[in-house]
């Protein structure tokens, strides 16, 4: 159940100041939650809740620590202790007197995550956005528009190393509901880490390694379909990865009967089976490991429109995002900024009968004089804060590297980080 907390106005933490004084005002802490529609978000972080059984941790206590976390680049275990230690912090998440317990175990912000799901952290962003357009810190002054990958933390995927790691966790799952019976542990492992150490892997190596590795999983696989047929109360994760493990396996062997490196829906980690290989084209990283995010940049903030665990043409999107834009701030966009790719003559067509400027390349007869209008080049030099904005958010908010470990929940940590960053935006102008 959840009881809602009594937020009348008094002074924050009086035991720090018996001889009078006060919390600086000016902190960054107490300037981002006043941001925030604590009560609004209250109101909806309760329908989470049955009528009935212990109490539910504080929806400011709970939010303001997924908040922080994002903002400071802590684990839930870190930011619990940093919070413990600092009463801005304590502020921000609700507190009135010094708290000098820790307020709740860590494991908590894991279960609520889970419970409160993708649907509250999207009315979280909705209702955060309004306030902030409302009071003037966001502006409707066109928009810019880019899709990037956001890798998830996984390691690079390799055939013999992804059979391995299904290997293992055949074996060990084996162990586990008890079987007895010959799995070639040691063998195994005893040849795989022999490739691993060989510096030269040639095309013989890996394919003799891959065999070997698929002869194992194939055998493994068996066993432990006999164990789950003989075993009670088997829990549903290890029926899930159990299917995500033959799943691997029947890829991996087709791949290896027809000598070819591609496949259609190929997992590349048996834990985030979810996560697909992304081609980006750049020079850097041709292939990253992750879902597909379509983002808006306006007015030096982003926002995610669009979302996808595998490859998509980001130009089919161009209309949804000014649907979008016109949802969030009431109007249409002046102008939209993107690169050649948007530049279909469905998009252009659509963005005229909106009468929403585009920036794209000029076509026809009079394309190399149109293209020196100022205007077009201008607002091409400022597509470049977009990618700037994408590169601040995946080196200092955590987008660089998803750790969530669901296919919803790692939609939750994009979210919940540009978030966090569009909140140090507004704290700027604030």
């Amino acid at each position: 159940m959840y009881r809602p907390k009594d937020r009348k106005t008094q002074a924050l933490f009086p035991e720090l100041f018996p001889f009078g004084g006060s919390l600086d005002e000016g902190n960054r802490w107490l300037r981002i939650a006043a941001l925030i529609p604590w009560e609004e978000l209250e109101a909806e972080y309760g329908k989470y809740f049955s009528d009935a059984g212990r109490p539910a941790k504080d929806a400011q206590l709970v939010l303001g620590l997924l908040l922080l976390k994002h903002m400071t680049k802590l684990s839930d275990r870190e930011i619990v202790a940093e919070v413990l230690e600092n009463p801005y912090m304590q502020a921000f998440c609700g507190f009135h007197s010094m708290a000098t317990e820790e307020t709740l175990d860590p494991s908590t912000l894991a279960r609520v995550r889970k419970r409160l799901g993708l649907k509250f952290f999207k009315e979280l962003e909705k209702k955060t956005y309004s306030v902030l357009i409302e009071r003037g810190i966001i502006r409707a002054r066109g928009m810019l528009v880019d899709a990037t990958v956001f890798p998830e933390e996984i390691k690079y995927p390799t055939d013999v190393g992804l059979l391995n790691d299904v290997r293992r966790w055949l074996v060990r799952t084996i162990r586990k509901l008890g079987g007895r019976m010959r799995t070639r542990r040691r063998k195994a492992e005893q040849e795989y880490l022999k490739f691993a150490k060989n510096k030269r892997k040639t095309k013989k190596v890996i394919a003799k390694a891959k065999k070997a590795m698929l002869q194992y999983v194939r055998r493994n696989l068996k066993q432990l379909g006999q164990v789950l047929e003989k075993a009670q109360d088997v829990g549903k994760a290890i029926c899930v990865r159990y299917r995500v493990a033959k799943e691997i396996f029947g890829q991996q062997w087709e791949m290896y009967k027809t000598k070819t490196k591609r496949i259609a829906n190929r997992i590349v980690s048996l834990y985030r089976p979810y996560v697909r290989l992304v081609k980006t084209g750049k020079q850097a990283k041709e292939t990253e490991f992750g879902a597909k995010g379509a983002l808006v940049h306006v007015d030096g903030f982003l926002f995610m429109d669009h979302w996808k665990h595998e490859a998509f043409n980001e130009s089919e999107y161009a209309v949804d995002h000014v649907a979008a834009y016109a949802e969030r701030f009431g109007k249409l966009p002046p102008f939209f900024v993107a690169d050649r790719k948007y530049g279909t003559r469905a998009n252009r067509a659509d963005l005229e009968e909106l009468r929403v400027r585009p920036s794209f390349k000029p076509l026809g007869r009079n394309a190399k004089e149109q293209a020196k209008d100022p205007w077009y080049r201008k607002k091409q030099k400022e597509r470049n804060r977009i990618e700037g904005a994408l590169g601040n958010g995946k080196e200092h908010y955590g987008l660089g590297r998803v750790r969530y470990k669901s296919e919803e929940m790692s939609e939750v940590w994009v979210r919940a980080s540009l978030l966090a960053m569009n909140l140090k935006t507004a704290l700027r102008r604030t």
